[in-house]
Parts: structure tokens; sequence; C-alpha cells
């Protein structure tokens, strides 16, 4: 089997390596089969996209709709939505989740903005009927909770986008572009012990007053995440 490509796009070492972690364990996959590459860290680089059998794209404190950029995260944005480009142009497989959708969304056409941001919390998702049918999100009940925390969400896409899910607060959780493309607002790979060393690493980064830190974290050992590491594995046993 060809590897998959994460890319990710997080300096806290702790939050990348556990990013990682989470994808080789809930996709069943071993570094062999998981490359990274850390985009906060250099320049991307050229990508043969026939080496891979996917790419994944994770979460970033980055966010599209930042009215102020470092000059990092310009380029990270640029050299993604150029590879993010290149993938749709051959419906190559590709998983975006949070900052992933925001890539996508943003490269297919669609507004990304601030209007539907989610504070950390675990909402219920609801399939929508193309998500139940469709090859990968089919593996999922029609509803499900999920951890989400973003200041930014697609809030319209393009008639060719179909939206697979959708939560109270997001009506854009997931859709798919083309066969092979997807976008995820929730976190897939994500799990409690996940979500607490995120809170960790970014309660001063303004998704929610420092303060509110240990309360959150009560709040994900209460939730019962169970389920949103299938999509992982059916992505890799869709393309793998």
């Amino acid at each position: 089997m060809r590897p998959f490509l994460l890319l990710a796009t997080r300096a806290e070492d702790v939050a990348a390596d556990e990013e990682y972690e989470s994808f080789l364990r809930y996709g069943g996959l071993d570094e062999s089969e998981l490359e990274r590459r850390r985009l906060e860290q250099g320049p991307l680089g050229d990508i043969d996209l026939d080496a891979y059998s996917g790419l994944i794209l994770g979460g970033s404190p980055f966010t599209i709709s930042d009215a102020e950029k470092s000059d990092v995260q310009r380029r990270v944005e640029d050299e993604l939505l150029e590879l993010t480009r290149a993938a749709l142009a051959r419906d190559f497989p590709f998983l975006g989740a949070c900052f992933g959708i925001g890539i996508i969304g943003s490269a297919i056409g669609g507004t990304v903005d601030r209007t539907y941001g989610e504070d950390v919390g675990a909402p219920t998702i609801t399939l929508s009927d193309s998500g139940r049918d469709d090859p990968l999100m089919s593996v999922m009940p029609s509803e499900f909770v999920a951890f989400v925390g973003h200041k930014e969400a697609v809030h319209s896409l393009p008639a060719d986008a179909v939206v697979l899910a959708s939560s109270e607060a997001c009506p854009v959780q997931a859709f798919r572009v083309g066969r092979n493309v997807y976008a995820t607002q929730f976190h897939p790979e994500l799990d409690i012990i996940g979500i607490k060393t995120r809170i960790d690493a970014y309660k001063d980064h303004g998704y929610f007053p420092p303060e509110e830190a240990d309360s959150l974290k009560a709040m994900a050992d209460a939730s019962r995440v169970e389920l949103p590491g299938r999509l992982v594995r059916r992505f890799v046993e869709l393309y793998g």
C-alpha cells in the first residue's frame, strides 16, 4: 500500500504529536503508512500525488478568516490551496478535518467566515440523506456526537458540493466534492484524551476563556464521543 500523507500545521509539539498518533490509531496505520509533513516548520515542497493513497489535512490554530496573518500562515494557506486544487482536479482521495474544511471550502469557491463557529464541545451531528448513502459517511449512525471547537465554518458552498452532515449550530459539518474529496468540521480523529490535550495546548488561543479549561475537560470526560474514529478507518479502507 502506498502511504497516506498527513498535512499538519500545529506548532505545539504535544498537540501535533497527539494528532498524528490519533490518525495512526484510528486509521489502523503504522508510521510507514502515514507520512507527516509539518508545514508550520517549513515549505511543503513538491508533492507527487501518485506516491500516496490519499491526503489527510488536520486541524490548526490558523483560520482562513483571520484579519491579520503571519508570513508562515500565508505560506501555509497558499501551499495547501495549491495542493487542494490539484487534488480536486484529479478527484484524488482527500480527507480534510476542521481547518481542512476551510481550505477545501475556499478552494472550491465556498464562503468561510465566523457565522457558524462553535465553542469547544460535543454536539450531535446529523447525517443528511446524502450522508446516509455516502460510501464514507454511511459507516456512522444517522446521529452521533463528535468533538468540535472552531472560530469559523463554511457559510455557503457551490452547487456541486454535497452536504453530508450538520449540527444545530453549524449547517455544514461535512461535505463531499466529486467522489473522493471529503471535508468535516468536526474532528473524526479526536477522542476524550485528545480533546483534553488540545484544551491544554490552546487555552490561550481565544477558543475559550483560559479559566474554563478545567470545566471543558470535565465536559469531555462526561461526553459519549466514541464513534467518529470510524470515519478515519473507513477512509483508509476505501483508498488504501
